[in-house]
């Protein structure tokens, strides 16, 4: 009887164990929509059965194949496009040529067409870091074969040997994601707006892998204070999911104090701010109070690293983010604005979880921070009409902190040159300064001009980073670069991005989804859990908006129409646990 309880135990173990690494992302089989390009054509032979769905199963009847016969001189090749961006790898069906030896093949992925057809020179940023996206794989003779694991839009295949012939039955992508529904929408009378609203989104929801990831392609890795804007963006497209706490949770886990997270101090700080916002939305008072110890214990460390004249000392890497990476006037007074808000997000926190000692502290150190702020009278730009890369983000956390009157902000720097000196990161916090500046056709007019690009480029995600100076010229993402056109992928870039490393995928330049919602649509959070929400529409240069907004009590239903005389009309449908204000 012991022997059969021990053996009882040690199954009901293994069950658990298997259950608990269950992977609860769906798998979709996507086919190619269109050949971009082929080598050697002549050796290629019924290429369009590749665009028809498959069922991926190889099978007897070997008829409907993609035929490719190389020769010692002629190797040819194909470059499929799934027609939007991936998470995933790539499924090949083959058939039964007369060998059946295995046939080797060359597979590159690519989020562009430049980048899928490029060598790893050392030079073009291009390289194998995070994911494979360039290797040789055997393929059986009638069999399936699944490989890579990167996020892609186009691939390229090329057949390796010489006097060798590959029968391709199916080349379909593996699209790995969460299968989960969008309860947030947004739709006005412009469809430029609608399509960049709906980019962001799918943008955030491809990085919703078993953690929230900063890029698919890379670094496939939890970066903290990318995930601040991929929040909101969560919180206003899916409402709760699991993503957010898990991988919160998993950078807590790893960074125990005073170590900062990734590194970074101003990302530890990301990590108290998301916790704000998060609870605000869903309102999971059991949740916020597992942070309460590393929680309280980063405030301390964070007070810590203000000096009696209320000046921030932050150490490790002093990061706002790239394009203001050398502006250092801009990363002083960025992260001066980011204690502040940090110091106010504590208060709220440690008052909810009864820790008031601490958040009078913390109420103490934010005082004290504005006040030698106020004293400093830091400026961006330090020279009237000379904005330089940075000074948008400043004025930005300034403005949002209230150490700089929110309308200067905007006259001075942010509303200067429209959308030049913004960035994908940092944009979001441009865009809701300008809100309080009141400019919301202002910032309107950026989100179409700067996100808007990418789309006219081809884009179907949005990028790590983008610069309008990149446009001159420029070929787009899913065309072969044409002669006198510059590559925008291949040939700009900067910093660790540099080149076919940029990722074209990038959750954290998903800002316009969330602030399209909370200033267009109206909607804002003002009590915990979306108790109390305040809906007040700006529609600016707009005729009409409508829209969904997920709380944890349901979907709130709106829509406004501008009337001949000017004047907002609303219709508003809230679940009975909801308090709508204007």
């Amino acid at each position: 009887m012991r022997k059969k309880l021990i053996i009882l135990f040690i199954g009901i173990g293994s069950f658990t164990l298997f259950a608990q690494q269950r992977d609860h992302r769906t798998r979709e089989y996507i086919a190619p929509v269109r050949i971009v390009w082929q080598q050697d054509s002549s050796r290629i032979t019924g290429a369009d059965h590749l665009l028809v769905p498959g069922n991926g199963q190889s099978d007897l009847a070997n008829n409907r194949l993609c035929v490719l016969k190389s020769t010692p001189t002629e190797h040819p090749a194909l470059l499929l496009d799934f027609g939007k961006e991936l998470q995933g790898g790539l499924q090949l069906v083959t058939g039964m040529p007369p060998s059946h030896d295995p046939v080797s093949v060359r597979v590159r992925f690519g989020e562009s067409v430049s980048e899928a057809m490029c060598e790893i020179d050392g030079a073009n940023g291009a390289s194998n870091d995070h994911a494979m996206r360039d290797f040789v794989v055997s393929l059986p003779w009638l069999g399936v074969q699944e490989i890579g694991n990167s996020g892609f839009r186009f691939v390229r295949i090329d057949v390796l040997g010489d006097s060798t012939e590959l029968q391709l039955k199916e080349v379909r992508a593996i699209s790995t994601f969460r299968d989960i529904p969008y309860l947030g929408s947004f739709r006005c009378n412009d469809e430029r707006l609608n399509r960049i609203w709906k980019t962001g989104a799918y943008t955030v929801h491809l990085n919703m892998q078993e953690y929230l990831w900063d890029g698919v392609k890379r670094d496939r890795l939890v970066w903290v204070g990318d995930l601040h804007p991929e929040v909101m963006t969560v919180s206003t497209v899916f409402g709760y999911n699991e993503v957010v706490p898990k991988s919160l949770d998993l950078i807590r886990d790893i960074t125990p104090l005073p170590s900062w997270m990734n590194g970074i101090s101003s990302y530890s700080i990301w990590w108290l701010l998301i916790q704000r916002d998060w609870y605000y939305y869903q309102g999971n008072l059991a949740y916020l109070q597992e942070q309460r110890s590393y929680m309280t214990a980063l405030l301390r460390h964070l007070i810590s690293k203000v000096d009696p004249s209320g000046q921030e000392r932050l150490d490790g890497n002093r990061f706002l983010d790239w394009p203001s990476s050398e502006n250092t006037p801009a990363i002083d007074a960025g992260l001066q604005s980011l204690m502040i808000q940090a110091m106010r997000a504590g208060e709220e926190l440690c008052t909810v979880l009864g820790e008031d000692a601490l958040a009078s502290e913390c109420r103490m150190v934010a005082s004290k921070a504005i006040k030698f702020s106020l004293r400093k009278k830091s400026r961006f730009p330090s020279e009237k009409d000379r904005i330089t890369p940075g000074d948008k983000q400043a004025a930005a956390l300034m403005a949002l902190a209230g150490i700089m009157d929110a309308k200067e902000a905007n006259e001075r720097c942010l509303a200067v040159d429209g959308a030049k000196g913004f960035s994908t990161f940092y944009g979001y916090y441009m865009l809701r300064a300008m809100a309080l500046a009141g400019n919301y056709q202002g910032a309107l007019d950026v989100i179409r001009t700067y996100w808007g690009a990418m789309l006219d480029v081809g884009a179907t995600t949005f990028w790590e980073d983008f610069n309008m100076e990149w446009l001159p010229d420029a070929g787009r993402i899913d065309e072969l670069v044409p002669a006198g056109k510059k590559d925008i992928h291949g040939d700009y870039g900067a910093y660790c991005y540099q080149g076919f490393r940029h990722s074209l995928c990038h959750g954290w330049a998903s800002g316009p989804t969330s602030w399209l919602s909370e200033y267009v649509l109206g909607v804002q959070v003002v009590e915990p859990g979306c108790r109390t929400v305040r809906i007040i529409p700006h529609l600016g240069d707009l005729e009409w908006v409508e829209g969904t907004f997920p709380t944890p009590y349901g979907v709130i239903e709106i829509r406004h129409e501008k009337g001949a005389d000017g004047k907002v009309i609303s219709h508003i449908n809230a679940p009975e646990e909801i308090r709508v204000t204007p």
